[in-house]
């Protein structure tokens, strides 16, 4: 990730600002705000602002009117039992916004979660960044045979130098056409002072997927862990987990109760049907069940020992 000058300087001054709030702040979080933590090749995550702690949840379950009990551990038994037990609406009252310079086919995966609220830089008006994402070779891989969504082996040697060059090839080649329809170049020179240029909202079509964009990403805290829940996985593609655990991150240090009732019972739990619950007792007591007496599939069969280690269970 490479910031200009004038970027460097504007985080600085952003840092160096020092406002009077009755507000409840958060000094983890003040210490990490407006850095730009870098992510993938040109990629950034930056947070801009933020609204509320663990204590504004516990506030909020209790509509008391202060700065909940005082005591971290009684505090901590309500925030894991609304966790526990899904209660939505307590952590619906915190907030955080974020700037994230990512590559578009991401922001494009991203942006199916519509729990929030966004506003991306316009190519429109502006011209986007000479910048695109190429994986390293370890990120490399070939579809995967059994999962559609998903890679297989990694690609080695030549093969991934070729597919690299491809990459790297095409997004050059497209971004230098669109600085000639656009009849200006990426430092605002022009190219031709005697030809128009295409509308920038037209030129901008040409460009590849890799191209990285920016945009301002708020959100509350429920729909932030719904966010993360899902792009933390090790299931999720890797680009958007990239983000995603950075976030976990500014999340630890923004409401670290929160983030350790999280962990325990959504990244690190498991959710399990009514069948799946009877096989589970069947095997506590002893008793001999398979998949074809249990009324699961056998997706869900092989979900269930895996969430419970039970390997030598799984069917192939």
């Amino acid at each position: 990730m490479k910031l200009t000058k004038e970027q460097q300087e504007e985080i600085k001054l952003q840092q160096s600002q020092e406002n009077f709030t009755k507000r409840v702040t958060v000094k983890d979080l003040e210490n990490l705000l407006y850095e730009a933590i870098p992510v993938l090749d040109h990629g950034f995550i930056r947070v801009i602002d933020y609204m509320g702690d663990d204590t504004s949840i516990v506030q909020a379950a209790r509509v008391s009117y202060g700065k909940g009990t005082k005591k971290v551990s009684t505090d901590s038994g309500l925030i894991k039992y609304l966790m526990r037990h899904w209660h939505s609406t307590p952590f619906e009252m915190c907030e955080i916004k974020y700037h994230i310079k990512l590559p578009i086919f991401i922001a494009r995966q991203w942006i199916r979660h519509r729990t929030a609220n966004v506003n991306e830089y316009s190519a429109r008006y502006s011209i986007l960044d000479k910048e695109f994402y190429l994986p390293s070779e370890a990120n490399l891989a070939a579809q995967s045979v059994n999962n559609r969504q998903g890679r297989g082996e990694v690609l080695s040697g030549d093969q991934a130098q070729k597919v690299l060059k491809l990459l790297k090839d095409d997004a050059e080649r497209t971004y230098d056409n669109y600085e000639s329809m656009l009849n200006q170049r990426y430092d605002g020179s022009t190219i031709d002072n005697n030809k128009p240029g295409l509308a920038r909202e037209l030129a901008r079509m040409n460009l590849t997927l890799n191209t990285y964009t920016q945009w301002y990403w708020k959100t509350d805290l429920l729909n932030l862990m719904n966010f993360l829940r899902l792009r933390v996985d090790h299931h999720a593609q890797y680009e958007i987990r990239s983000y995603a655990e950075i976030m976990l991150d500014t999340l630890k240090k923004w409401v670290p109760i929160t983030y350790d009732a999280f962990i325990d019972y959504r990244v690190g739990g498991t959710e399990v049907s009514a069948k799946g619950k009877s096989v589970i007792n069947n095997i506590i007591k002893g008793k001999d069940i398979n998949m074809e007496d249990s009324g699961l599939s056998k997706r869900e069969w092989n979900e269930l020992m895996s969430a419970f280690d039970l390997t030598e269970k799984i069917i192939e």
